[in-house]
């Protein structure tokens, strides 16, 4: 988003009182009456007939007509000018048709955020649940608590909109591939994965949009996923997002970067789809016509409307000097198939683009017609929002208790135990008398809730969760994460005299952020001088914990015997210091697992984060990126993480052959072939299943997430191996299960080709999950 609107700071320590709810639920009350007697005068609803009778005879005001009906009847009442009023993310008001005002842009990544225009927070609702960073929710592995967040997250964002403190279009999530471990960025993102990505924004986006009443022609709240595509640099060594041109392979596209908003669109039927700053293949995303009105509105078959980025259709003009004049860059974007401007370059422009021949008038009602469209779905022109379901939904119905409960769920499921020596973890309550807290985040807040965060209910940091169970003392050991000058003597002090040491360092928003990417993956200033000698001097255990968006060359503590165990925490939001006293101390049994891979520091200094390349290149020693095709020695990898049990898999149910039928006279029948093209005939019903038995071995009780991975013919430079499916599993101590997984051939086992083509790899397939591997054979 555009990097003018900034984060302000959070309110701090702020504890959530009953009374403190009560009090804004007599103000919202009193917001609502204040709203109706201003009705009289001016339009706060749309279709408001009982305040506005004069609406009643509109044909977009009667809900008795399907919605297309409607929107046809509101864009034939509109002027040339009125409609380019509904191309930008502030909509005027139609005074004339009782049409008010209407920001679009509000934020939901992680939580209600405060970012965006069209959300505030006030006396009214205070804060609103602030969950973890997505990167570290996506560490669970757990499409059920996705969903659970975005249902949280889309009341608390209804129960606002009818205080007046946010709109009902979320621009939220972003699904963009975490590529590059330095993008400042990556920890709004599920991670390096096309698979974990697609089910992320698959699972919130339903979250965000399913009504309870279950009509699917109606929407909850309007998501947005973001932003498409191969969008994942910010600003690295001069290089930034305004004047980068991405250039990707056919091949990469297909099976790396346009996953997740295919299944956006597609199998969540998001309301609408952000294309990005940069250019890709010398073409700005918000003007490539083959990009939007041909995949996503074309192949895919949004049911929504497409945004710009911030200020976007104005960058490509007068950022990469695209188009001559600013009409020229209005018409193409609209031509190509944006909607909605977020900013007001087409408001500006528009109207002299249409004047000069170079859009038509109906390219702007078919914008028009997507925009309102979703107003419609959302219930926006269906009158005043008290008579409809979610009503009554109010103050009482933001920071709930079971939302904050929530909150500090999500963060304990994410949270990765990385290392763990005998006798470390968990730490025994009552054996532990005293216990050292030192780091630059040891007692942070706002660093906890990363970035697109609004106000949380309330903040419990690291220092407060440990020491709700334990003796504590603390130092920072650094001024900040920044840790100029280690400051040793008084850190090493308390870690001598303490039966155990928890050291919390890592990054926050000045280290890796939107508009700020990092330039290596070493914790920051003189961290690893802290932690080295805090280690060496303490009595007890060291638990090393790493709050960070992206991942870190932690070799050093990896092999230093004194550095007991290492977790990895993310950003977890408002309970993180809550969920990690839960892991340290064993009242909860860690089950995240890593989204993405921790590569050495020599990694970055030789692969440039500018180039896109997913695939190794051996000829140039270029290594390939993330799991699915570095070969490279890694500090942690893709999937990684720990449990205080042992879980062991068998396998149950898997074929050892399949076959693809052939019409008569095709080539493969009488030729060799190395894949087959996808296409329906062939594909149809042809799947299988796998099923494994998963027996929790220990004598903890603990959730395991399965992994079923392929690894493919080695044809069409595929991957060597890629994700296939997960499941999150729950077992007690001693327990078994049975995970199931349904394989779809074409879907599942097919591997993007040099031109972008789907294929079926035709040989030997190995599945694998843990140590367990499994032959199948795809023939014709």
């Amino acid at each position: 988003m555009a990097a003018k609107i900034q984060l302000a700071m959070a309110f701090q320590n702020r504890a959530p009182k009953v009374s403190v709810f009560t009090f804004s639920f007599f103000f919202f009350l009193l917001s609502l009456c204040f709203s109706r007697s201003s009705g009289q005068q001016g339009t706060p609803f749309a279709c408001d007939t009982e305040n506005n009778p004069a609406v009643a005879g509109f044909g977009f005001c009667n809900s008795s007509l399907g919605f297309e009906a409607r929107v046809e009847d509101l864009v034939k009442r509109l002027t040339l000018t009125e409609k380019i009023g509904f191309l930008v993310s502030k909509a005027g008001s139609v005074t004339r048709l009782g049409i008010p005002k209407y920001e679009w842009w509000s934020e939901a990544l992680h939580g209600v955020s405060r970012v965006g225009q069209g959300t505030s927070f006030s006396t009214v609702v205070p804060g609103a649940t602030s969950f973890p960073q997505v990167i570290l929710t996506a560490a669970s592995f757990n499409a059920t608590l996705f969903e659970t967040i975005g249902k949280v997250v889309s009341t608390e964002a209804r129960a606002m909109y009818n205080a007046g403190l946010a709109g009902l279009t979320f621009w939220s999530p972003n699904v963009n591939i975490f590529r590059d471990p330095r993008w400042g960025r990556g920890q709004e993102t599920p991670g390096e994965d096309p698979l974990l990505s697609s089910k992320y924004a698959v699972s919130y986006v339903r979250g965000l949009q399913q009504r309870e009443d279950g009509n699917p022609d109606h929407l909850k709240v309007a998501a947005c996923c973001k932003h498409y595509t191969a969008y994942d640099l910010d600003n690295w060594k001069g290089t930034d997002r305004f004047h980068f041109n991405a250039v990707v392979s056919p091949q990469d596209l297909e099976d790396t970067f346009q996953p997740p908003f295919k299944s956006c669109v597609i199998d969540g039927n998001v309301a609408s789809v952000m294309c990005s700053y940069n250019q890709v293949n010398g073409k700005p995303t918000c003007a490539d016509p083959d990009l939007l009105a041909g995949v996503i509105r074309g192949q895919w078959k949004l049911n929504g409307y497409i945004v710009s980025d911030c200020d976007s259709v104005e960058v490509l003009y007068v950022k990469q000097h695209y188009t001559k004049t600013p009409e020229e860059a209005a018409a193409i974007s609209i031509s190509a198939g944006l909607d909605l401007d977020c900013g007001n370059f087409l408001g500006g422009h528009t109207e002299a683009a249409v004047t000069a021949g170079l859009v038509n008038e109906t390219a702007i009602d078919r914008a028009v017609s997507n925009n309102a469209m979703t107003l419609m779905r959302l219930g926006f022109f269906d009158g005043n929002p008290s008579k409809q379901l979610y009503g009554k939904l109010g103050p009482n119905d933001v920071c709930t208790p079971e939302n904050q409960e929530l909150a500090r769920e999500a963060a304990r499921q994410g949270i990765v135990l990385l290392k763990n020596s005998p006798k470390s973890l968990p730490l025994s309550p009552s054996a532990i008398k005293s216990l050292a807290v030192i780091g630059p985040n040891a007692n942070v807040t706002d660093t906890m809730i990363g970035n697109y965060a609004g106000i949380p209910c309330k903040y419990t940091t690291p220092l407060q969760g440990l020491s709700a169970i334990v003796s504590t003392s603390y130092q920072p050991g650094c001024i900040d994460v920044a840790c100029v000058s280690a400051q040793l003597d008084e850190a090493k002090k308390i870690a001598a005299s303490a039966d155990a040491t928890v050291l919390v360092v890592g990054t926050n928003q000045s280290i890796e952020a939107e508009g700020r990417d990092r330039v290596d993956l070493n914790l920051p200033g003189q961290q690893a001088l802290l932690i080295t000698e805090v280690a060496k001097a303490s009595k007890g255990p060291v638990i090393l914990v790493i709050m960070t968006g992206g991942g870190m060359d932690v070799t050093f503590a990896k092999n230093d015997d004194k550095i007991t165990s290492i977790l990895w925490v993310g950003f977890p939001g408002e309970a993180g210091g809550a969920a990690i006293a839960d892991v340290i101390f064993g009242s909860f049994n860690p089950s995240g697992r890593l989204p993405m891979t921790w590569y050495p520091q020599s990694y970055v200094e030789k692969v440039p984060m500018t180039d896109m390349r997913m695939r190794p290149d051996a000829s140039t020693g270029y290594p390939g990126r993330t799991y699915r095709f570095y070969k490279g020695e890694t500090v942690y990898s893709f999937g990684d993480g720990l449990s205080y049990t042992d879980f062991k898999h068998h396998l149950v149910q898997a074929p050892e052959m399949v076959s693809i039928p052939l019409e008569e006279g095709h080539i493969c029948r009488s030729s060799k072939c190395y894949s087959l093209d996808v296409v329906q005939e062939s594909c149809q019903n042809l799947g299988f299943e796998v099923h494994l038995r998963v027996k929790n071995l220990g004598q903890r009780s603990g959730s395991h997430t399965v992994f079923l991975y392929s690894s493919p013919p080695s044809v069409h430079n595929s991957p060597q191996k890629h994700l296939l499916g997960f499941e999150k599993v729950s077992l007690e101590a001693g327990g078994e299960t049975v995970a199931q997984f349904k394989v779809d051939v074409c879907k599942d086992l097919s591997v993007a080709d040099e031109t972008g083509s789907r294929k079926v790899a035709l040989g030997l397939h190995v599945l694998h999950v843990g140590t367990l591997k499994h032959s199948l054979n795809i023939g014709v």
